[in-house]
């Protein structure tokens, strides 16, 4: 069983918490969320126009390229990650410049050396997967597609055709911590994707409070937040260590008492 496919697999929905390579102190802020009940991290490669991406981390993305974060420097990252964490599940998330630009093969093959479980592309969508996922599935690596509340039951099975490890509902049409859907629309949502796959669904988008992560985690296999954490990281500081920890004990102990 692969390390994703574990986090899933607990008697809990999973709780994906996501931060933005070489904006602070990140292996500190990594463990913190490990520390504080993170089931998977996502681990955002900077780059100079996130258009997926709200205010916060659109800032953080700046910070990190403003002190010269490469893409050498996330695998560094994230390789000393996996050496101090051999169990967690580690996404990178991100767009296709950074991933392609040297060759998909490469990319691939340097994430597998990393010891990254899965990669989300914001900017490739399923019709041009060969541009990505072959490579990604030949390393063993999943390729992890977003779906909307836009993606009807006519392009659904294209989205979820060649997706692994999980399928990432984005509650709204819009960008990062902007706004939350209502729990109504993510339920229906959800279970309308859940009827074509068996693959974990893990929402996110929006989602900030404990209060908003055990709504979801109700209804879905996992809950992914982002924008909260990545705030702490520029409203601290040295010290976002401790507020992350705190925050992500609070989102586990929500979504591990939803159900």
């Amino acid at each position: 069983m692969t390390r994703l496919a574990s986090a899933f697999a607990k008697p809990h929905p999973a709780l994906v918490c996501f931060l933005t390579a070489g904006d602070g102190d990140t292996a500190a802020n990594l463990d913190a969320l490990v520390e504080g009940g993170a089931d998977v991290i996502e681990l955002g490669m900077p780059f100079t126009d996130p258009m997926a991406d709200g205010p916060a981390i659109q800032a953080a993305n700046i910070r990190s390229l403003g002190v010269g974060t490469t893409t050498a420097d996330v695998l560094a990252i994230a390789t000393a990650f996996r050496q101090r964490h051999p169990d967690v599940p580690l996404v990178l998330m991100g767009y296709a410049n950074p991933m392609i630009r040297r060759g998909p093969d490469w990319f691939a093959a340097a994430a597998k050396e990393a010891g990254i479980d899965g990669v989300i592309c914001v900017d490739i969508p399923p019709e041009e997967d060969d541009a990505l996922g072959p490579a990604l599935r030949a390393a063993e690596i999943a390729p992890i597609r977003l779906a909307t509340p836009t993606t009807d039951d006519k392009r659904l099975p294209a989205v979820i055709q060649g997706s692994e490890g999980f399928l990432y509902y984005v509650a709204v049409a819009g960008i990062t911590g902007m706004q939350q859907a209502a729990i109504e629309s993510i339920e229906a949502n959800v279970s309308r994707i859940k009827r074509s796959t068996d693959i974990p669904v893990a929402v996110g988008f929006g989602v900030r409070t404990p209060e908003q992560a055990s709504e979801i985690a109700r209804v879905a296999d996992g809950v992914v937040v982002g924008s909260a954490l990545v705030e702490l990281v520029a409203e601290h500081g040295d010290d976002a260590p401790a507020k992350l920890r705190t925050l992500a004990s609070s989102l586990a102990e929500a979504v591990r008492s939803a159900r």
